[in-house]
């Protein structure tokens, strides 16, 4: 099996200088470089050091490393970028670059981070906790991307992007995995040939792990458990050189139990717990189902002009069960959530990818048409009362968008200099009704937008350059399904707009042994939609408003390191300076000291070595250790009345894997040994005051060994 060296994330923990030292004396190397990496962030095929972006991709060999199945996994994983689950749901995450992300997760409003699936847009974060089960490499560009990927990209956007058949090859893979708490996950990948121009890919994964705390009460034995389920069937039919058509189904189907959130006291700071509290409670499983068609076209119409068409179709159906402290006999009003969403999107985008004159103009032109709609139903069932609140909405989306991008070299100063300009237009139509206890209100808002971007770039060498950039992003408005009261549901919110400055290197270093990649940045984040409690007695009441302003400014490093044949060392970094400049409440008071940005750690960095270790009569020996750390981050945006604060931790994960073994009769076998939290640290995700305080706790120390025989 060929191995790969290549630049995607991470880092060792190796001091700088002597990285650069062992660098410098080119008698300890082997005259081997670092593999060139391949991205798609821009629409077309290019070298990740060749793309004015900040951005991070892991490939096959970090995301085995580092345990990333879906989404969720990537927090901790790539600086400046959070990820958590929503309260006590595991199944739609909060995703944040930046600083800038949606912290709710009602069908009316929107995500800040677009997500895309070979280049789908996901409408909804319900379900992207989900597993998929063939991803070849995850992109994520950080930053935001209103040009070429559209609204609600203001943070950035997230690719992920699975693998296509092989024409021409019979291949299988068979992979195990065995670990603690009764986690076993199997994933069975196929790919046939159909004849000379046509094949098939098909895999199946299933996924079971019990979660950490012991269940007192009546349901699932563990909170936070995990029973997931996903399929994928591709097929690809390419006659010739010049055009190309690929077929994708997935489906992916989730059964998790909810996670626990442990009664806190103020001014305590509890142990992670391994055991619920013993009362009355009754937890249920939710049952998640995504699925999606998805038919992609792309004729080469000339030798240097491309046509694409991506069309999809995507569902989801949803059910979430919340509990919060039920089963406790505490005074203040526990309750628990029953919440079902049925939502289905249709999407069309054309591209036209083109070059001309002589390849000194890159250019790319598409429209793109989006439509969905969503039935969300909530129960909140305020136990010590015996009172339910029904809440049902309902939705219908409509985004028409029309986009291009250019990169312009002129042939002066060696066509060295690189001007790109970008625009797009977009219209979103969104129409709202909502149906409580209470009575009935129904709402519509259109929006329309110019999102430009202008990118000047140098090559300083053949392996540095340089980028400056401005570019705006935009994310639609909305309605509230919280709103403490109908007319706040029917009035809606607006969109917010985000306008950044980013300044860039790219360069690799003692052929291609080094490479050192940074960005610095400043946003202006505007009529930011912010959500406001202020009856903290009742916590499924809140109301969101376009409150202000903030300025976000910072900072991302990546360096890695080819200090040997077989030994590549890596370090990312992230910094933030993020705050409200002005927020302006319902009552037109200014309580800007009230807020903070949310999921906005200053400090963050993952660390990373992976080795090959020896060649034995067994096998090789491959090992890897990284290190992830974060500073603490307020995970509300008010500060008061106690402050939503999570505290800095860092984990320590490794694995030593066997690869080659001899003596299999067909195709190869490999062996891993693997820990996750190594140090067994105790970290939250959740921290709240409501109801006298809760606290959600990350997972403890695990372990466990991967099988995978492969031909």
């Amino acid at each position: 099996m060929k191995r790969q060296t290549t630049l995607h994330t991470a880092s060792a923990r190796l001091p700088l200088a002597a990285l650069v030292a062992a660098l410098a004396s080119g008698s300890a190397l082997a005259q081997v470089a670092l593999e060139e990496v391949v991205v798609t962030a821009q629409k077309r095929q290019e070298f990740i050091q060749d793309t004015p972006i900040s951005l991070v991709s892991l490939g096959t060999e970090q995301l085995e490393n580092f345990k990333i199945r879906d989404v969720t996994d990537l927090s901790g994983n790539v600086p400046n970028l959070q990820v958590s689950p929503h309260t006590n749901s595991a199944t739609t995450p909060r995703v944040f670059i930046r600083g800038v992300g949606n912290f709710d997760d009602q069908i009316t409003q929107d995500p800040s981070v677009a997500i895309y699936m070979d280049g789908v847009y996901i409408g909804r974060n319900q379900g992207m906790g989900t597993e998929v089960a063939d991803i070849e490499r995850i992109e994520v560009l950080r930053g935001p991307q209103g040009t070429l990927y559209g609204r609600n990209a203001t943070g950035g956007a997230i690719n992920f992007v699975t693998r296509a058949p092989d024409l021409g090859q019979w291949g299988a893979s068979q992979e195990l995995t065995f670990g603690r708490r009764s986690e076993f996950r199997s994933r069975t990948m196929i790919n046939l040939p159909l004849g000379e121009a046509v094949a098939a890919r098909a895999a199946y994964l299933k996924s079971d792990r019990d979660g950490f705390v012991k269940n007192a009460g009546q349901g699932p034995s563990t909170y936070g458990d995990q029973r997931h389920a996903a399929q994928r069937v591709d097929l690809l039919y390419q006659p010739d050189g010049r055009f190309e058509l690929r077929y994708g189904y997935d489906r992916s189907t989730m059964k998790d139990s909810p996670y626990y959130l442990a009664p806190t006291e103020a001014g305590q700071s509890p142990r992670r717990p391994s055991r619920s509290h013993a009362g009355g409670q009754q937890i249920k499983r939710g049952d998640v189902t995504t699925y999606g068609h998805q038919l992609t076209m792309s004729w080469d119409v000339q030798d240097e002009l491309t046509l694409r068409s991506i069309t999809a179709y995507r569902d989801l159906d949803s059910y979430v069960f919340q509990d919060y402290l039920s089963g406790t006999g505490r005074p203040d009003t526990p309750f628990n959530i029953d919440s079902w969403v049925d939502q289905h999107q249709y999407s069309q985008e054309l591209q036209l990818v083109g070059s001309a004159l002589d390849h000194r103009l890159d250019y790319t032109l598409g429209v793109y048409w989006f439509k969905e709609k969503g039935d969300g139903v909530t129960l909140n069932n305020y136990l010590a009362h015996q009172v339910q609140e029904r809440l049902r909405a309902k939705v219908e989306n409509r985004a028409l968008a029309l986009f291009g991008q250019a990169t312009y070299t002129p042939d002066v100063l060696e066509q060295r200099l690189h001007l790109t300009a970008g625009l797009r237009w977009s219209e979103d139509k969104r129409r709202a009704g909502l149906d409580t206890n209470s009575g009935q209100g129904a709402g519509s808002k259109r929006f329309e937008q110019l999102s430009p971007a202008l990118t000047l770039a140098y090559d300083l060498t053949d392996d540095a350059h340089v980028y400056a950039k401005v570019t705006e992003g935009y994310k639609t408005g909305g309605f509230n399904v919280r709103a403490s009261t109908m007319a706040f549901f029917e009035q809606g919110f607006d969109e917010e707009t985000l306008r950044s400055w980013e300044a860039g290197l790219k360069s690799q270093w003692f052929g291609n042994r080094l490479r050192a990649n940074a960005a610095v940045f400043q946003a202006d984040y505007k009529d930011i939609q912010v959500s406001t409690q202020a009856d903290y007695s009742q916590p499924t009441s809140a109301d969101i408003i376009n409150a202000g302003r903030a300025t976000i400014k910072g900072a991302e490093l990546e360096l890695t390191a080819l200090l040997a044949q077989g030994l590549v060392a890596s370090l990312q970094y992230g910094y933030l300076d993020a705050g409200y400049d002005r927020i302006v409440n319902v009552f037109g008071e200014k309580v800007t000291g009230d807020y903070a940005l949310v999921n906005a750690p200053r400090h963050s960095y993952t660390l990373d070595v992976s080795w090959d270790v020896a060649r034995t009569p067994a096998g090789l020996v491959l090992a890897n250790v990284n290190y992830t750390w974060q500073d603490e981050k307020f995970i509300r945006a008010e500060r008061r009345p106690e402050a939503y604060v999570i505290d800095d931790y860092g984990l320590l994960n490794a694995r030593l894997s066997l690869e080659e073994i001899p003596g299999i009769p067909v195709g190869e076998l490999s062996l891993s040994l693997w820990g996750r939290n190594l140090e067994n640290k105790s970290y939250a995700f959740l921290d709240a005051p409501l109801l006298g305080g809760f606290r959600g706790w990350g997972e403890p120390r695990s372990y466990g060994v991967d099988l995978k025989w492969e031909f």
